[in-house]
């Protein structure tokens, strides 16, 4: 964390297509959204590299189209995946610029600067761009900036993270603070960020100071970018049955066509159809066609539909009705699609969709009074107070890999809970706990937070209690502490935002993992748990025969036959083999026990 008191705090819109910054201005008692040298108050985020220079922004986004292989955009949209994601490797046939396979099946990007190659991870992209949006603040305000709130984690740009901030969230405080002061009560309002590369949204409660987030969702993957490749995709497959002509591999004629797409794109926001222009596209040929607001919906079915799934499963997380939203915000340049306004506002019953928030920057202006009040030495940052909830599940990993949640997900921090363990063998004096987050039934398929020993157990049978405390403070770190409840013996872990935490876009992927993999979680679920039972009905039958000293037999033979089947390797057996195997053991037990009696 960051100390508050160094220097002046901004908040800083790192988006997949523009950027934006915003400064809390105490002596006008108002936020600042800070224009950049070309007097633009987002920046696009963009990076290219020349042979002599690195440009950025709109320097970098208006040489694009001659130096289409060595411009860097879409640079968000890979944080956080592999190179085989099936995203990427749809993406790489649009981007006019060279991404690999890099270290542990990272994409990378490569290109040529001052006539060298160059091989660039997505993050040190996103740290260019964010180095720019801090050097526009530094410029305006004619001070060092160290101090910030943003909305990604995996690039900071040496700057002071005072906190890492939902983007919906940071546009209804936004929104909250522009309407609080005609809010009667409470209002439930639900933000809908749909921007370049994203859809994110939340739902939450504002009373009086105190803004509640109630739940959050989104899709890391779809955006106004994915609007435009499948136009760019429509217009390449009319100019190729025209022309007899793939223009498909050539990144100059990409680049500006999908220029004309995305202008075509807002053109058909407010007009119900468009035009693409443009002269010689390829080997001399001019291209010109149309596309009407109808067909482009036609286009683009799919993608409204994922937007609805999202929202509703944000509704259904808040445990909520529909019904009992107040306000639905639009946030993000693609908001601005009429298709979208339209499910939006049938999704809520007809409810009037509120405008009245610029899209484009409310989210640097939410994240601005957030880092105002974050920092010392300001005395009129309007007086609120954020609740917010926790992204993901956290929990440790238990016997047989599996996730036992401590903390769900979507619950207001702060918070603090308890649960108690035991240990899983006979005289284990040393555990383990493994701290994990995400949604996934097995343990390992999350992400891995940190670990810790707990020691000083004493010998004993297996289940010696073991108390877990999970602890999340209103800045969102993490406190897991592990006590021997026989000693008081104990050990813990803090786990900060730059410790493995993920960021919210991360969040969003492994939300939409879990989603994918339900059927097989579950199926994993059930067999852990049926392999589980079997595992401590041997454990209990071996301790009571024990006891007995009587341990013969066919008894013997059944024991010796489930333990191999329990320490087989899993995948080999299923749910119904445990099961079956369990309830012969119980038979035979049931069978013979009489008989050891006498």
């Amino acid at each position: 964390m960051a100390k508050e008191s160094e220097g002046v705090a901004v908040g800083i819109d790192l988006g997949t297509t523009y950027s934006c910054v915003a400064v809390w201005l105490e002596h006008h008692n108002r936020v600042e959204i800070i224009h950049n040298n070309q007097g633009n108050k987002t920046t696009p985020s963009y990076v290219a590299f020349t042979d002599k220079q690195r440009l950025i922004g709109d320097a970098a986004k208006n040489q694009a189209a001659i130096n289409p292989t060595n411009t860097v955009f879409d640079a968000k949209r890979m944080i956080g995946r592999k190179y085989n994601d099936p995203n990427i490797q749809k993406d790489k046939l649009l981007w006019p610029f060279k991404v690999i396979s890099g270290v542990d099946d990272q994409p990378t990007i490569v290109v040529q600067h001052k006539g060298q190659e160059r091989r660039l991870c997505a993050e040190e992209v996103s740290a260019m761009i964010l180095l720019k949006m801090r050097n526009i603040a530094e410029a305006y305000l004619e001070s060092p900036v160290k101090n910030a709130v943003i909305t990604t984690r995996r690039a900071i740009a040496g700057l002071n993270v005072l906190r890492i901030i939902n983007e919906p969230t940071a546009a209804a405080i936004a929104y909250g603070l522009d309407k609080r002061s005609n809010c009667v009560g409470e209002r439930n309002i639900f933000v809908s960020d749909f921007g370049g590369g994203t859809f994110d949204v939340s739902l939450l409660t504002i009373k009086d100071k105190v803004f509640e987030i109630k739940a959050t969702a989104g899709n890391t993957h779809l955006g106004g970018e994915d609007f435009d490749n499948r136009m760019l995709n429509y217009f390449m497959e009319e100019f190729n049955k025209k022309n007899n002509l793939d223009i498909s591999g050539n990144s100059r004629a990409l680049r500006r066509l999908r220029n004309a797409c995305e202008r075509a794109k807002r053109v058909l926001s407010y007009n119900v159809d468009a035009f693409i222009e443009i002269d010689g596209l390829f080997k001399g040929i001019d291209f010109c066609s149309s596309i009407t607001r109808g067909r482009f919906e036609e286009l683009n079915i799919d993608l409204f539909r994922e937007c609805i799934d999202t929202v509703n499963k944000c509704v259904t997380d808040a445990n909520m009705d529909k019904n009992c939203v107040d306000d639905v915000v639009l946030v993000g340049g693609s908001s601005r699609i009429p298709k979208l306004q339209q499910l939006l506002q049938e999704f809520f019953n007809g409810k009037d969709l509120c405008r009245s928030i610029n899209p484009d920057e409310s989210v640097a202006f939410g994240a601005a009074v957030q880092a105002a009040l974050l920092s010392e030495g300001f005395k009129n940052v309007p007086n609120l107070v954020l609740h917010d909830v926790t992204p993901l599940s956290l929990g440790i990993l238990t016997k047989g890999d599996l996730m036992s949640v401590v903390i769900p997900k979507n619950t207001t921090i702060p918070v603090k809970k308890k649960q108690r363990y035991s240990t899983p063998g006979d005289n284990h004096t040393v555990i383990k706990i493994d701290v994990f987050e995400g949604e996934r039934a097995r343990a390992t398929d999350n992400n891995l937070l940190g670990w810790f020993k707990l020691s000083g157990i004493p010998k004993g049978p297996k289940g010696q209690p073991v108390m877990v405390t999970f602890e999340i403070d209103a800045n969102g770190i993490l406190y897991v502490t592990a006590e021997d409840e026989t000693t008081g013996n104990s050990n813990e872990i803090t786990i900060s935002h730059d410790t493995g935490r993920m960021s919210p876009k991360e969040v969003a992927r492994l939300i939409q993992e879990a989603k994918d993999y339900e059927a097989e979680d579950k199926k994993f679920l059930e067999k852990a748990r049926a392999r589980k039972d079997l595992d401590d009905y041997i454990y209990n039958m071996e301790k009571d025969l024990k006891d007995k000293k009587k341990n013969k037999g066919i008894i013997a033979r059944s024991i010796l036959k489930a333990k191999r089947l329990v320490t087989d390797d899993e995948d080999k057996h299923d749910k119904e083999e445990y099961e079956k195997e369990l309830k012969h053991l119980q038979k035979v037990f049931e069978r013979m026990m009489p008989r050891l009696e006498n």
